[in-house]
């Protein structure tokens, strides 16, 4: 399929979602790793995603960068964060904090021997800003509301300690995907999660989350996390609470997505347009999976990417 029809088809697919695809400033996906993905299907696969973009990263150590590992924001052995400065950084810096998925009950900041998610750290190093790569408790063990709440002290850490390492405390970015995304929307929607100071966030960029959990059918890690009490689920949802939200945030799914992502996608967005705030930037990733949008970043695929600097730039 040439790469003409393939955008059009993109298009098509935005469309139908009522969301906006990249524009042309944004650099597509190579077609060589596009027939790898399309060949993945509309799965959660990271074991078959990952080698396809491992080659493509950078190795470490990260020349030019400052790193400092597993650094505590909390009192558990998975209270701990990741940052990444540049080393000529000069005058505070945006920050931006990432927070992995994993379904709710796996997952981690950097797996032993990966690239990701240092990838994302080292994109935001290279591109002006100080990355915070953020590590949350996992259910079964910390059921909800253990993510909201890990992600509150991180955020508050990052408020307390970032300036020391070149970071501006004002302009702080908290980016999640799927699960992640999950609890960064969980985290901006509720309210009684941000604490005396507020939320400390300046905005939010939610990757292929879930916003509504009464339109889910509930898999084993959702009801491990939000429980199994579905009558429970709309006020712990977010999407309730994030149209009353003042907090600017973003949206991405990917085409190749199981469905149930871009349709809450859909919801979240249908919602925010029908309400006060009005609509919000939202986006579906042509040709990528569920994992390839965040392993594609800082590689020469800058979708998501140049969605992510334009949200920070503009505010919306």
């Amino acid at each position: 399929m040439s790469s003409t029809i393939r955008h059009r088809l993109a298009l098509a697919v935005a469309a139908a979602l009522g969301a906006s695809a990249p524009g042309p400033a944004a650099a597509q996906m190579p077609p060589d790793i596009a027939e790898k993905i399309a060949a993945i299907g509309r799965v959660v696969d990271p074991e078959k995603t990952a080698p396809i973009y491992a080659p493509l990263q950078e190795k470490e150590p990260y020349a030019g960068l400052k790193v400092a590992r597993d650094v505590k924001y909390g009192p558990d052995g998975r209270n701990v964060l990741d940052v990444f400065v540049a080393e000529d950084a000069a005058g505070a810096r945006p920050v931006i904090m990432f927070v992995h998925g994993g379904g709710y009950v796996r997952g981690n900041k950097r797996p032993p021997g990966s690239p990701f998610y240092d990838n994302v750290m080292v994109w935001a190093a290279r591109n002006g800003m100080i990355g915070v790569n953020v590590e949350y408790r996992l259910a079964p063990q910390f059921p909800w509301p253990a993510g909201a709440l890990d992600l509150g002290a991180a955020v508050h850490w990052v408020a307390d300690h970032i300036a020391a390492h070149g970071g501006d405390p004002a302009r702080v970015y908290l980016a999640g995907h799927s699960a992640g995304a999950t609890h960064v929307a969980t985290y901006v929607a509720h309210r009684e999660f941000h604490g005396p100071k507020g939320s400390g966030l300046a905005g939010a960029m939610l990757s292929s989350g879930i916003y509504d959990l009464t339109k889910t059918e509930g898999n084993d890690g959702q009801v491990a996390y939000f429980g199994s009490e579905r009558g429970l689920y709309r006020e712990r949802s977010a999407l309730p609470g994030l149209p009353n939200s003042n907090i600017p945030f973003m949206l991405s799914a990917a085409e190749l997505d199981p469905p149930m992502f871009p349709d809450q996608l859909v919801l979240l967005k249908q919602a925010m347009c029908a309400s006060e705030r009005g609509c919000v930037r939202s986006i579906v990733l042509p040709q990528h999976s569920h994992m390839s949008e965040s392993y594609a970043i800082n590689t020469a695929d800058t979708q998501l990417a140049r969605q992510w600097l334009e949200f920070i730039r503009t505010g919306r």
